[in-house]
């Protein structure tokens, strides 16, 4: 029996992943990664780094990638919520370019895997947000890089409005505020 749904997105091998939740009077339990589930719904990465943030409401961050040692990442909020965006940067693809959006919560206790070749980054919409992730590469810091947030070509709808975030009061890394634009930025996938 699995206890994973996947739900597939408008973009190749980005998906949803649902697990089954199993809740009673005590509070719930659910699995977050089994390999061998995982393999049957068609799923083969190799974790081999998790990493753990915490934000307050407002934070962005992103949209990271790295050139070498690309990270798959398999994405989800233990606490609070994220509006958490991935950025197909795979030249062949033909969603070159294009962005997808998920709302994570420790509500919904969705998952999002970002495979190899995308960027990441999220919007946390909660003071207090804990966000988990697993890596299939270990981080190497000469190989970071990154696309501006707020690039146009992309245009990412943030929905600041709908989640109550004022644009003019994110917190934001120096690092991220200077990212490349998309179309400068050649070191795609």
């Amino acid at each position: 029996m699995n206890n994973f749904t996947i739900k597939e997105t408008p973009i190749k091998d980005l998906v949803i992943i649902e697990p089954k939740v199993f809740g009673d009077e005590r509070g719930f339990f659910l699995e977050t990664y089994n390999q061998k589930s995982f393999e049957e719904l068609g799923l083969t990465m190799n974790f081999v780094q998790d990493n753990h943030s915490k934000s307050k409401k407002g934070v962005l961050r992103g949209l990271h990638f790295q050139t070498k040692h690309t990270q798959g990442k398999l994405v989800r909020v233990i606490k609070g919520s994220v509006y958490d965006v991935a950025v197909d940067l795979r030249k062949g693809s033909e969603t070159f370019g294009k962005w997808y959006a998920v709302k994570l919560s420790s509500k919904n206790k969705l998952i999002f895997y970002i495979p190899e070749g995308f960027a990441h980054g999220f919007l946390t919409l909660e003071d207090e947000t804990e966000f988990t992730y697993k890596c299939t590469d270990l981080y190497s810091p000469e190989y970071d890089s990154g696309i501006l947030w707020s690039d146009e070509i992309i245009g990412i709808d943030w929905k600041f409005e709908e989640f109550g975030i004022n644009p003019n009061e994110l917190t934001i890394s120096e690092k991220d505020k200077v990212q490349q634009k998309f179309d400068k930025n050649k070191n795609y996938f």
